[in-house]
């Protein structure tokens, strides 16, 4: 399931809750879980991760990199606004307390029947549009269609959504080709709500509006959020929506405090991290380890002004890697693919770069259950791993899969040797001082494409490295809209990426891994598999019978995506960090994913005014 950049609201509904198993299709569900049960009964009064009566107020600047060119919140054309999540909702939303479970939000409840072969959301009475319109059946169906057409990876993700169609007042049903997809009903909960009306109406210069093109007019939405102001490529500003429709519902409670939300756009995060400083940005998640052990040592901190917090997050960790893209000739031997591993010295940098304070990640779906386990595969995962046996790499039946490590000088000389041996095997020699095919002639040279300066120093020793074996290597340094284009059409050697997993992965890992996402445009198969054993351990989560199976499926995927060496793993933290100016409230308990910023803090008054005339907001 994929995991979605803003949590919205989550909503009460229904009477009948249960872990996502086979049912009969008259059960009303109030919320959908594909681990266990859901936490909160229908009855419940809010989160327990949210004051209840936390006041409304105030205005938070956050910070984005680079710049947008658009509002329309599904295309993936262009560069989208941040914070669009807050003007627009889903029929169901994700909490923030339990990871693969959802509660209505514009749908009142859901069903399905014992095969999944469908499902049918009743949406609520009350659920308007900013404008006052009611959300229909019609604005879902006509979403559906936009959001497969204007966006290929949302394409892959409704793939198996045959047609949807109102089969009662307010109700809609979603009918699907397949059966016993168990994340389906769940995954259509995910769909963004658009309104028909608007999108197929008129703009104020009487032009016809079109979803599939960027546009920069303040779009119509359902959420707590409209737009107030925008300043293309600078800043976008929300303002809280008094006439919110679900403001009063008990899921509700305590959140979507703030009056506005600015986001600040900069060229640059050195340039972003002064103005947070100098008080012109108030909330700041740090992403480098440098940063946080060296760059808080200034007034506005020493003088308890601004506040800095570790927040633990219980969640699969994300494979952060380098992506080595098999459409280049170069990356697609197996042994060349190791050999850029062997050569990225991590411990390395974690001592001298990040100061101790990350770990390395292995697997796709680190830290949780899903991972393959450090120990030849058995049992059902084993099973599975049979019926792919001729298209897999030998070792995933005789060895564990293992980064290399350098704990000595030693160790790294040793897997230098190991990479040129793997390189020599591959067909590869020294001519000239470049490594080169001895069969085709072409020269090993690769380019890192790059976004963020802040991985320059990062890539500059693994280039030192790559330059011992005879690899040529390059920096290119792109802004954030070039960028996205080149990674839309896959025209980059080396990029830096993050795979993020939920707990119930299913649908999502056909744009990861999928032959059919290799070649189609904006897809996240940015490693350009197309490999039949993976499209066929792909479909074993997918469908997935129940959870058990759904573990070893998910390890098998894992295990085999680790011994084709399609990345060089990076690494991890199971902390959060994030400072701010000390002028906001913050539940007594955070959410157990997210710190939760924009939806569950609040404006503090009285903290606010013990701030220095200087720190006051504008």
């Amino acid at each position: 399931m994929i995991l979605r950049r803003f949590a919205l609201a989550v909503a009460l509904a229904g009477a009948v809750s249960g872990p996502l198993q086979a049912e009969d299709a008259s059960v009303h569900h109030h919320a959908l879980s594909l681990v266990g049960d859901p936490e909160y009964p229908a009855d419940f009064k809010h989160f327990r991760y949210v004051n209840p009566d936390a006041p409304k107020g105030g205005l938070v600047r956050m910070a984005d990199i680079g710049s947008f060119d658009s509002l329309n919140p599904v295309l993936y054309k262009g560069e989208a606004a941040g914070g669009l999540g807050l003007v627009y909702e889903s029929l169901m939303q994700d909490s923030l307390d339990e990871p693969s479970t959802e509660y209505g939000l514009i749908a009142e409840w859901a069903s399905y029947p014992p095969d999944y072969s469908s499902v049918t959301f009743k949406l609520r009475d009350e659920a308007r549009w900013q404008d006052g319109t009611p959300i229909t059946p019609e604005d879902v169906i006509y979403s559906l269609g936009v959001n497969k057409e204007a966006n290929p990876r949302m394409g892959l993700y409704y793939k198996n959504v045959a047609r949807a169609e109102q089969t009662g007042p307010n109700e809609v049903t979603f009918y699907f080709d397949v059966k016993n997809n168990r994340e389906l009903p769940m995954i259509m909960g995910q769909l963004t709500v658009l309104p028909k009306h608007y999108w197929t109406g008129k703009d104020a210069s009487g032009n016809p509006r079109d979803p599939m093109k960027t546009t920069l007019e303040p779009p119509l939405g359902s959420g707590p959020y409209r737009i107030k102001d925008v300043q293309p490529g600078r800043s976008i500003t929300y303002e809280r929506d008094p006439n919110y429709w679900g403001k009063d519902l008990p899921v509700n409670k305590g959140q979507w405090n703030f009056d506005q939300v600015r986001f600040e756009y900069y060229r640059d995060e050195t340039v972003a991290f002064e103005s947070f400083k100098a008080g012109n940005i108030d909330y700041w998640q740090e992403s480098s380890a440098k940063n946080w052990a060296t760059a808080y040592d200034f007034p506005a901190l020493r003088n308890g002004y601004v506040k800095r917090q570790e927040v633990p997050i219980a969640r699969t960790q994300p494979m952060q890697c380098f992506v080595l893209n098999l459409r280049r000739p170069q990356f697609q031997d197996r042994r060349v693919r190791e050999a850029f591993n062997l050569a990225f010295d991590f411990e390395w940098a974690n001592k001298n770069l990040f100061y101790g304070q990350y770990a390395r990640v292995g697997s796709f779906f680190q830290g949780s259950e899903l991972a393959a386990e450090p120990k030849l595969p058995e049992g059902r995962e084993l099973e599975i791993l049979n019926e792919v046996k001729d298209g897999v790499p030998p070792e995933v039946f005789t060895e564990v899969h293992n980064n290399p490590v350098n704990a000595a000088p030693e160790d790294a000389r040793n897997n230098l040797r190991k990479a040129a041996l793997l390189l020599k095997d591959a067909g590869y020699e020294i001519k000239n001082g470049v490594l080169t095919n001895v069969t085709t002639g072409q020269q090993m040279r690769v380019e890192f494409l790059l976004v963020s300066p802040l991985f320059e120093r990062i890539v500059q020793p693994y280039i030192a490295n790559l330059d011992k074996l005879g690899i040529k290597s390059s920096i290119r340094m792109v802004d954030s809209a070039q960028y996205a284009r080149r990674l839309n059409v896959f025209d980059y050697d080396i990029v830096v990426y993050t795979f993020a997993q939920s707990d119930s992965p299913g649908n999502e890992q056909r744009d990861f891994w999928g032959s059919d996402a290799a070649g189609r445009e904006g897809s996240q198969n940015l490693i350009g598999i197309k490999d039949k054993a993976i499209d066929r351990l792909v479909d074993h989560v997918i469908f997935a019978k129940d959870r058990a199976e759904l573990v070893a499926a998910t390890r098998a995927l894992d295990r085999v995506l680790q011994w084709n060496e399609l990345v060089v793993p990076q690494w991890y933290s199971p902390n959060v960090r994030i400072a701010y100016w000390n002028r906001y409230g913050q539940p007594k308990v955070l959410p157990r994913l997210t710190p939760g910023f924009l939806q569950v803090w609040w404006y503090d008054q009285e903290l606010a005014s013990t701030l220095p005339s200087s720190a006051t907001q504008r």
